[in-house]
């Protein structure tokens, strides 16, 4: 790609170091939408402890304005604005704030476009699904992790004297780890895609979804301290990303008191809800739980599922039985026909009276199955949930 020469406005006469002026009146957007001299909140540039520790993690100093850095990778402003604001970072101006390194993420990823390998509306799409699931992590790192780390280990010594050298021993070991981490999802998650029977099942996939939701959570929230309730929230989510894990399912995301998961079998998504309940009851500090799953069509997007199911999953959810799970007839159907579960319990008992007759073995079934009333569901019509529980 060329660099938009003009900058952001047309006729704009050239500015310092070859940067473009703005013409009176003019609209802006993007890098240029603030002046080189207005302060951004948190600017490093007031502290220099934040200066130090913002060259040692990025690797390189600040030496580009926005304009210079677009013009380096050979990118318009505009294009180079897109990626910037969906990898999550706010627009500052004509500061010079931006390293080596930011114009060789523009450089990368335009080239990925020229290539033809991505569509720009991808590119942006990669941009901000990087920038959303790293700043969540680089988010935690700082809370839960460096915040109690850089606590001074003896009086007297500041926090500013420990921070430096500690993030200096820790990065290198962090990197690695976030990308072994992120290999091997992929490897994980390019293995489930291959297998998908067609392209059009590659994204409108069959998938069991599950959603995990603490009961009378707004009410705890009002009788527990806050430090209290964020231990709650984060025990919930650890053991619940623990089973969801432990027993091959995937967690799609957090939301304080509710978890969504998902499984491509319909045996595994019934052990991780049967698991996850059954945990939470034998601690006391949790408060009930209540699951609903649903089985079905699902469109996957920058690792998030939405559709029908989704919502059916959801709303089962909201009606189950406290410390019970809520199936939808299709994954009932699923657990039937792949012999995890009888059609009914008439059939479970007929079956293991034949084979006492014969002298073989009777089936042996994972869960069992109980139909329930049928219900009208908000925005998706009558439905028969089940309620599913794990055979003795």
């Amino acid at each position: 790609m060329t660099v938009d020469d003009t900058g952001s406005g047309t006729g704009a006469s050239p500015g310092p170091d070859g940067e473009p002026g703005r013409t009176a009146g003019a609209a802006t957007d993007g890098f240029d939408s603030m002046d080189s001299g207005d302060e951004k909140p948190g600017d490093p540039e007031k502290d220099p402890l934040a200066l130090r520790l913002e060259g040692l993690i990025l690797g390189a100093d600040r030496r580009y304005t926005p304009f210079q850095a677009a013009r380096s990778a050979g990118v318009s402003m505009e294009l180079a604005s897109r990626f910037w604001r969906a990898m999550g970072f706010p627009d500052i101006g004509q500061a010079k704030a931006l390293t080596e390194a930011d114009v060789l993420a523009l450089r990368r990823l335009a080239g990925l476009v020229e290539a033809g390998l991505l569509s720009e509306a991808m590119a942006v799409q990669v941009a901000r699904s990087t920038g959303q699931t790293t700043a969540r992590l680089a988010e935690w790192q700082i809370d839960s992790f460096l915040e109690g780390l850089t606590e001074p280990p003896e009086p007297g010594m500041t926090r500013t004297e420990v921070t430096y050298p500690l993030i200096e021993l820790l990065l290198p070991e962090l990197e690695e780890f976030l990308v072994y981490v992120w290999r091997r999802q992929l490897a994980a998650a390019t293995g489930r895609v291959v297998q998908a029977a067609d392209d059009e099942e590659m994204v409108d996939r069959r998938l069991a979804v599950g959603f995990a939701d603490l009961v009378g959570f707004t009410r705890l929230t009002r009788r527990m301290e806050e430090e209290e309730l964020g231990e709650l929230v984060e025990a919930f989510e650890t053991t619940a990303a623990d089973l969801v894990a432990a027993h091959g399912g995937r967690l799609i995301k957090t939301l304080g008191d509710e978890v969504l998961y998902a499984a491509d079998d319909a045996g595994v998504a019934a052990e991780i809800a049967l698991r996850l309940i059954e945990t939470m009851a034998n601690d006391e500090t949790m408060p009930e739980l209540r699951v609903g799953i649903a089985f079905g069509t699902v469109t996957t997007r920058m690792g998030d599922v939405f559709g029908t199911t989704v919502n059916l999953a959801s709303r089962l959810t909201s009606i189950a039985p406290r410390d019970a799970v809520l199936v939808d007839g299709a994954l009932a159907e699923e657990l039937t026909r792949t012999g995890d579960a009888p059609a009914s319990e008439t059939e479970a008992a007929e079956a293991a009276e034949v084979a006492e007759k014969e002298g073989s073995e009777p089936p042996s079934y994972r869960f069992a199955l109980q139909p329930m009333w049928q219900r009208p569901v908000r925005g998706l019509g009558v439905v028969e949930p089940w309620l599913l529980a794990r055979r003795s």
